[in-house]
């Protein structure tokens, strides 16, 4: 799968762009600011429906407009799908496939695999649980749709608890036997394909790291933890109900799952040093390409935003190495200087376009 084309109209600093595209490499060199990142961030927003960095709609609009657009045209085998979207201020956006629009947006989600990797992983390290559950669920809604659809059933019904437990005068108890009820079958189904995929990533997240790394002696690791794996999540929804009223909101079920990410048995974010924290997150990325390639049968598009800025010069040749393997499809490249791309590209030794990018022209 490669985007063979791609039309942008008012889409945060660009305010026009045609490209056409190489099924394999595509290269964009600019100074900090001119749009790089933003061209990316169309490609992803085709894939995912929103933006990677800003979710208002309105807010990627160029702010002298009322309206932008993205269309693009994708080859997957021998078929060619055409994906529009259109965004207008104040109106909800339009996602077309071959130009029949989308019922409801999350059936879109799946058909164009990707994967990005960009400076703003780094807060899978910072932040904390919120930004590692996003990045699981992400990938996993990406091949199962049951997956996405019990995870939307299970925030309304948490999304309702909390309403419930904020009321200052008591609700039925039956009503919240029935939301606990709900949020016990769909985070069963949701805990389930977590620990399935957290098992299967591991080892080939591990693999890479070390690759790229060449430090077969760091042990890096991840732990999944959930209230599943404790008592009956209802035994526990019930059991701290009381409490919970206390404090406004739900204290237990899968959206307080937590993914530990470790350095030779302690906290990377404590330990890791600037490379080995932008070698970990390179590493799990690279393991969510492999896995999605694996689940789709096809390599996703792979978005390299920046990432190597601050590696040494063996971790860029490992990861060039790795990126340049045939199981790799598409690729789109940014970065702001020349002469080091002109050496990655002499490492990769495949077909490249190149563009370059100013105060949001791409020519």
């Amino acid at each position: 799968m490669y985007i063979e084309s791609l039309n942008i109209v008012n889409y945060k600093n660009i305010r026009q762009a045609e490209l056409n595209f190489s099924p394999k490499i595509n290269c964009f060199i600019g100074n900090n600011g001119m749009g790089k990142t933003n061209l990316l961030d169309a490609v992803y927003f085709l894939s995912f429906c929103k933006s990677h960095s800003n979710f208002i709609d309105s807010q990627n609009i160029f702010h002298e407009a009322e309206f932008a657009v993205l269309q693009a045209k994708y080859r997957i085998g021998e078929a060619v799908e055409e994906i529009y979207c259109g965004m207008k201020r104040n109106q909800k956006k339009q996602f077309k496939r071959n130009k029949k629009e989308y019922e409801r947006l999350s059936d879109h989600i799946g058909l164009l695999p990707l994967v990005l990797i960009s400076p703003e992983d780094s807060v899978l390290i910072s932040e904390g649980s919120d930004e590692r559950r996003k990045f699981v669920d992400g990938v996993i809604s990406q091949y199962d749709k049951k997956y996405l659809h019990d995870l939307l059933l299970y925030n309304n019904a948490l999304k309702q608890r909390n309403a419930l437990l904020k009321l200052e005068t008591s609700a039925d108890e039956s009503l919240f036997e029935i939301l606990e009820e709900q949020m016990a079958d769909y985070g069963s189904y949701i805990f389930e394909q977590r620990t399935r995929f957290i098992d299967q990533l591991i080892p080939v997240f591990q693999q890479f790291y070390h690759f790229i790394s060449s430090n077969e002696n760091e042990k890096i690791d991840m732990s999944y933890q959930s209230h599943h794996q404790q008592d009956d999540i209802k035994v526990q929804l019930r059991a701290t109900r009381e409490r919970d009223k206390m404090l406004g909101f739900s204290t237990r079920g899968i959206h307080k799952d937590e993914l530990e990410m470790m350095l030779n048995g302690y906290p990377i974010k404590r330990v890791g040093s600037q490379g080995q924290n932008k070698t970990f997150l390179i590493a799990l990325k690279l393991a969510q390409f492999k896995f999605l390639k694996q689940t789709h049968h096809q390599p996703p598009i792979l978005l390299l935003d920046d990432i190597f800025d601050k590696l040494d010069a063996d971790r860029v040749r490992k990861i060039v190495e790795l990126v340049s393997q045939e199981t790799f499809g598409q690729i789109f490249i940014t970065d702001t200087n020349r002469e080091h791309l002109d050496q990655i590209l002499l490492q990769l030794n495949q077909e490249a376009e190149i563009f370059k990018v100013e105060n949001g022209i791409i020519f």
